[in-house]
């Protein structure tokens, strides 16, 4: 059986919902082909069982003992072969069902990978997790189905057959039966379909709502805004249940057709077959196979409507995955790209410039000044002008500025997993780092230390452990230039000083660009360039000339001093 996630999950056919289907049923060909081949053994030999079954009762009838001996040894075999095709075809469905669902899983993160920055700027939240758990299974599923389906298909077509060889009439209400029955049923599809997908969008809106109000609890709860968010969720979730119900009004259709239906086909069916028995047109045994193959017919009819069904809900889980591929990451790697080298990084839209080896700080009157210069030379803003050593970084792949520059700030998360994978793969480096973010002590307190297991985004952890892990962690990682944006802005002042004090040591001889009005951090710092209120480079210097010559600058300082 396959091994997943998958090695190389391939490029996926963006273009439509309908054809992301065909693109995952044809990279998984082979186990889609043998759940067919499978799942219509299973079926067929499920379908000739009431031949066998008829046979039986008329060699009973006419005491034909080699006949009767022949019937149940038919049986048998049907019944082994039923079993043995069951036990396969259902092993390969579930592969089938998880190489869908894995594959999109793979492509969709593969995705939001490239697009980095830009996935958060235009897709929602809740539509991302939703395609790891909603969508997940309904694509599985629309290719789990199809096994059944073909099976499905061949059964009511062999059944036909047998029905026509041996009574014209009674062959043609199921020719012309079943067509009529798939095709009523199919009419409650399209409602179905355009339900769903409402209901989707909703769900996939609250589910990032529910992200945005954990994130920003504690915000929420400061600022009184609590009660506000909580009746907009609740009337958003409310908005969500409607359109479940309006969802589950057709579903209860569908569900009672897929019964009433069918079961009005196989008194139709028996009902016809006893008239022809008592009129001596078929043997009691061909009436007894009969009554039997109407009521086989039930289960295959009720596979059709299942296979309808997922798949409407499978092109609905594939548009919203289609939806995420199309999105356009806002960099493309230039057709000849520069190779990356050490040096000096500036921002001509603000006039900032850091050295090559230094740290440098950056003290905007404004926060979020500071924060769009540390995204333009990160090249987080499409917008960025930014160049390393005079070369603007949009010459350069974004792989390799990525792996060059690394911005850090206060929107960053702790991942689910053991406390040593998160930091790094380095254990010397990983205990380094713990030790220039004033770190050791959270890990100390650990009962299994670095390799305690820590829930999603770090929720074991208050709002300063985790900023200082996640400072442990970028040092960890040591790029050439490292961004960090207001790194000790949850921390208390003993902790501030502690790691003022041991980053220029952690970050020596390479490049390190802090945004912050910490008097603290900036006192150590090698340069201090302050951005006053237009947004651009108003004075550079030490942090104690800057003091000294800029009142500007000093103001800025002391009301962070005061807050």
């Amino acid at each position: 059986m396959k091994r997943l996630p998958l090695p190389e999950p391939g490029e996926p056919d963006s273009r439509s919902a309908a054809r992301y289907l065909l693109w995952i049923l044809r990279n998984q060909l082979p186990t889609i082909l043998a759940g067919i081949v499978l799942g219509i053994v299973w079926m067929v030999s499920q379908a000739l069982v009431p031949a066998a079954v008829g046979a039986g009762v008329d060699a009973l009838t006419s005491h034909d003992r080699t006949a009767l001996l022949g019937a149940g040894g038919a049986l048998l075999g049907l019944g082994t072969v039923t079993a043995v095709s069951g036990i396969m075809r259902h092993r390969f469905a579930v592969t089938n069902f998880l190489d869908a669902g894995f594959r999109t899983m793979q492509v969709t993160a593969r995705h939001a990978t490239r697009l980095g920055a830009t996935l958060p700027k235009k897709v929602a939240t809740g539509e991302v997790v939703s395609i790891g758990t909603t969508d997940f299974d309904h694509i599985g599923y629309s290719m789990d189905v199809s096994a059944r389906a073909s099976g499905a298909v061949v059964a009511i077509v062999v059944v036909a057959v047998l029905l026509l060889d041996v009574s014209v009439p009674l062959g043609l209400v199921v020719v012309i039966g079943v067509p009529l029955l798939v095709t009523v049923v199919g009419l409650l599809l399209k409602p179905l379909h355009q339900r769903r997908r409402a209901q989707r969008e909703l769900a996939g809106a609250l589910t990032g709502r529910a992200a945005d109000i954990v994130s920003g609890l504690r915000i929420l709860r400061g600022v009184g805004g609590e009660d506000v968010m909580s009746a907009r969720y609740r009337a958003e979730s409310q908005q969500v249940r409607a359109a479940g119900v309006r969802v589950a009004k057709v579903e209860s259709l569908l569900e009672g057709a897929q019964i009433l239906l069918p079961g009005l086909f196989v008194a139709l069916v028996t009902w016809l077959g006893a008239r022809f028995a008592v009129a001596g047109r078929i043997t009691p045994g061909e009436l007894v196979a009969f009554y039997a193959y109407a009521a086989f017919l039930v289960g295959p009819l009720r596979t059709l409507t299942e296979f309808a069904e997922k798949l409407t809900r499978g092109l609905v889980a594939a548009g919203r995955v289609v939806s995420l591929l199309r999105v356009e990451p806002e960099f493309h790697d230039p057709a000849a790209p520069a190779p990356v080298i050490g040096g000096d990084l500036d921002d001509p839209g603000s006039g900032f410039a850091a050295a090559e080896g230094r740290l440098t700080a950056i003290a905007a009157t404004r926060p979020e000044d500071a924060a769009a210069i540390a995204d333009r030379i990160g090249l987080l803003d499409p917008a960025s002008e930014a160049r390393l050593v005079g070369v603007p970084l949009r010459r350069h792949t974004t792989d390799e500025v990525r792996a060059h520059i690394v911005v850090a700030d206060n929107d960053d998360r702790l991942f689910r997993g053991r406390l040593q994978d998160e930091l790094g793969t380095r254990p010397a480096a990983v205990l380094a780092a713990l030790d220039a973010a004033a770190a050791r002590d959270i890990v100390d307190a650990l009962p299994a230390g670095l390799d305690t297991e820590i829930a999603e985004r770090g929720r074991d952890f208050s709002g300063g452990q985790q900023q200082r892990l996640r400072l442990a962690r970028v040092l960890a990682l040591d790029p050439p230039v490292l961004v960090l944006v207001e790194p000790t802005s949850a921390v208390d002042t003993h902790t501030e000083a502690l790691i003022a004090r041991n980053l220029p040591a952690a970050r020596a001889g390479r490049t390190t660009v802090v945004c912050t009005t910490s008097p603290l951090l900036l006192d150590r710092a090698d340069t201090v360039a302050f951005v006053d209120a237009t947004g651009r480079v108003a004075a550079t210097g030490t942090h104690r000339e800057l003091l000294a010559t800029c009142p500007a600058y000093a103001a800025t300082v002391t009301r962070e001093e005061d807050s």
